[in-house]
């Protein structure tokens, strides 16, 4: 694999843990601002409504530019709000921060997994893609645990100093290793908007949401539902969010590698085994052993949607696929906070801390129907296309097979 896909692992290894270190540093920043714990929790809010909001407008911004240029530029701004969020005097200055921080997310990864794709052969596209958010995945296992661990030593305004010092790195590696020849332009916006009429990137798009979101409704109230339910005392959360993150990068890996040979097969397994194990987590939550194998399993199939739920998109949108391709990146975290604040309705209802367990598993069987939807749809579509074009019936057949072989 070309040396530029390190440079964008370590862009995403930045921002993944800019977006996830919070979670451990929320009591130090409150203390530190004096306010309350929910009101710091804002950091987590605005950041996950800038990366919806900032996916798409910075793709759009960013259409006069090469790919190489905007990710440069992405970067240097993810280097500026992580700076001002160390830096901040007060509060609201480091809301900021966050905020032109989350602003480079979806756009970063969204022409980042474009690039990436870019850099090696089509057989192989997955799987550069998959070792693109390897960076984000290694992130919940070592930048979020070292981040808490630098808070704890040296105060919670180091952690994001090295974020800072990440993405300089960052941003050194894409000017240095990216080829210029290979980051192409994006199209004009008009050709950008077009590709949404598509109705199969609307579709990949809804995938999206609720397949992936459906992780979040459980891991969101992981740390209550594993001392209140299954009985680990507080200081066990650490090692479970790790046990979760390395299932997140093994599952990232090897759905590369699968989905490059069969993209939707590869889908309808990694949302039928995460169904599944959403689903068991209603039990095993109340045994130790258990629950802990079970956290590693929603951290595998979790995550081995993602490269075909990104490729999906980028297929469908081949066209343009700049603002699809991030705009799917804002749909990864619009599911994520959909169904964070389901899981957070079903608790207050008076449902149990394990509820939301429930909620991710719906989300993740709706999501089923809609790939299943979504592919006979485009191979009903693909038989009529060969129909206008040949005539010939033996030829349709031939094509409706090879469309369920992909």
């Amino acid at each position: 694999m070309p040396l530029a896909l390190l440079a964008l692992a370590i862009g995403a290894f930045g921002i993944g843990t800019t977006e996830f270190a919070v979670m451990g540093l929320l009591p130090d920043m409150a203390a530190g601002f004096g306010v309350s714990i929910p009101l710091a929790g804002y950091a987590t809010t605005v950041y996950a409504l800038g990366v919806v909001i900032g996916a798409p407008l910075m793709t759009a911004l960013g259409t006069r530019f090469t790919r190489k240029q905007m990710l440069t530029l992405l970067m240097g701004l993810f280097i500026v709000g992580n700076l001002l969020t160390g830096l901040a005097p007060n509060f609201w200055i480091m809301l900021v921060g966050r905020i032109v921080a989350a602003f480079t997310h979806g756009a970063f990864f969204g022409i980042g997994a474009l690039v990436a794709a870019d850099l090696v052969a089509p057989q192989k596209r997955a799987t550069a893609i998959s070792l693109m958010f390897s960076g984000l995945t290694i992130a919940n296992v070592v930048g979020v645990p070292a981040g808490t661990m630098l808070s704890q030593q040296s105060g919670w305004r180091t952690t994001f100093y090295a974020i800072t010092a990440l993405g300089v790195i960052g941003l050194l590696g894409i000017i240095k290793l990216i080829p210029a020849h290979q980051a192409k332009a994006a199209s004009p916006i008009g050709k950008e908007l077009a590709v949404f009429r598509n109705p199969q990137v609307g579709l990949a798009m809804l995938m999206t949401i609720l397949g992936f979101g459906g992780v979040f409704a459980a891991v969101t109230y992981l740390a209550s539902m594993m001392t209140k339910v299954t009985g680990f005392a507080p200081s066990s959360v650490i090692w479970l969010t790790a046990i979760f993150g390395l299932g997140m990068v093994g599952g990232n890996l090897v759905s590369g590698r699968f989905t490059d040979r069969a993209m939707m097969p590869m889908l309808y397994v990694s949302m039928t085994g995460l169904a599944l194990s959403l689903a068991a987590f209603n039990f095993t939550a109340h045994n130790k052993a258990a629950a802990t194998v079970t956290i590693a399993l929603i951290g595998i199939f979790g995550f081995a949607t993602v490269p075909p739920l990104q490729k999906r998109v980028m297929d469908q949108a081949a066209s343009a696929p700049t603002l699809a391709s991030a705009g799917n990146i804002a749909a990864f975290n619009f599911g994520n906070a959909l169904a964070a604040w389901l899981g957070g309705l079903v608790i207050s209802a008076g449902l149990g801390y394990t509820a939301p367990n429930w909620v991710g598993a719906l989300m993740t069987v709706v999501a089923l129907g809609v790939a299943i939807f979504a592919s006979l749809l485009e191979r009903r579509q693909n038989g009529r296309s060969q129909v206008v074009t040949t005539g010939g019936p033996g030829r349709v057949a031939d094509e409706l097979v090879a469309a369920g072989q992909r």
